[in-house]
């Protein structure tokens, strides 16, 4: 942007020219986006921050920068006490919204600073091996049926699975090299056979020469030439659509497949240290968790307490006086 020199009485009375088209100032959403970048967020959680403070500018009908701090408070008293926002959602509605007035704005507001959510602690439901199995089975459409055992063989979250690409199979070592992990850290997940030869069938039914689930297109006719891979919306759609037609009461998602691998892990053995590796979890307690869930762990537990707690040899009580 030009200098654009100060008035004064020594100033020359003809403003000197200005030479070439001044730079224009990014808005509000492409400052937070920068902001987001510079933090090393990742794609999904620049998302979801975006629409947080988008939902907030639409409640006022005001662009956000305009509003006051007690309107920033009532806002948040409405989506608790109204709108009854679940734990979660109101987590990432205060995240979003603090970081673009603290960074992008610049506010030193003390509301900011107050935000609380009471942790959630609830148990996820898990399938069992043969709802898995019964998924799988009744799910006719290839690209979703591979992609629902990749999911649960693998343990891998929605996206992970969505952006394989043909190099991260390394059918030498076994493993799935994952790239793009929750906070951008790689991992190595153990490839089973079944699963190495189920994602080999279905690439030669497309034969993309970088993803493994591309885009289908209308009647699956563009899938070899995708640029990019599957939404997230239709594998989605098309697990609920199995899940109703199964008559599961359980709330299961995509994430529910994860849920199910590390709980059938546990049960067959599989040391804790390792997967927590395999999930990708920074804290070993994040894993943990899954211990409340395994069934057969549960069972050998309380037959082990059982045992330890047997009651004496029954003694003859004397009547008598001593």
């Amino acid at each position: 942007m030009s200098t654009v020199l100060p008035s004064s009485p020594a100033s020359c009375a003809t403003p000197l020219p200005v030479t070439g088209n001044p730079t224009p100032q990014p808005s509000l959403r492409e400052r937070m986006i920068r902001d987001l970048q510079l933090r090393g967020l990742s794609e999904r959680t620049q998302e979801a921050y975006l629409r947080a403070v988008r939902k907030l500018a639409a409640f006022y009908r005001r662009p956000p920068d305009q509003l006051k701090e007690e309107e920033l408070r009532s806002y948040f008293l409405h989506l608790k006490n109204e709108r009854h926002f679940a734990p979660n959602s109101l987590k990432i509605a205060y995240c979003g919204i603090r970081f673009f007035f603290t960074h992008t704005l610049k506010r030193d507001w003390g509301t900011l600073a107050m935000l609380r959510v009471e942790r959630q602690r609830r148990l996820p439901d898990v399938l069992t091996i043969d709802e898995v199995h019964a998924i799988i089975s009744a799910t006719h459409t290839p690209c979703n049926r591979v992609y629902f055992w990749t999911v649960y063989s693998c343990g891998l979250r929605l996206h992970e699975a969505l952006y394989l690409e043909v190099g991260d199979i390394d059918s030498q070592r076994m493993l799935i090299h994952v790239h793009r992990g929750k906070g951008a850290k790689d991992r190595y997940v153990p490839l089973p056979s079944s699963t190495l030869k189920l994602l080999r069938e279905f690439w030669k039914t497309h034969r993309n020469p970088r993803w493994l689930f591309p885009a289908q297109g209308r009647n699956h006719s563009k899938a070899a030439t995708a640029m990019h891979p599957m939404l997230k919306s239709s594998v989605q759609g098309a697990l609920r659509r199995v899940v109703q037609q199964l008559g599961l009461r359980k709330r299961i998602s995509i994430h529910t497949l994860r849920h199910s691998y590390a709980t059938h892990a546990l049960e067959a053995g599989v040391n804790l240290r390792h997967l927590q590796q395999y999930l990708g979890h920074s804290s070993l307690l994040t894993t943990a968790r899954y211990l409340h869930l395994t069934k057969k762990g549960q069972e050998q537990s309380h037959r082990l307490l059982d045992q330890l707690m047997q009651a004496p040899a029954r003694q003859e009580v004397s009547h008598g006086t001593r």
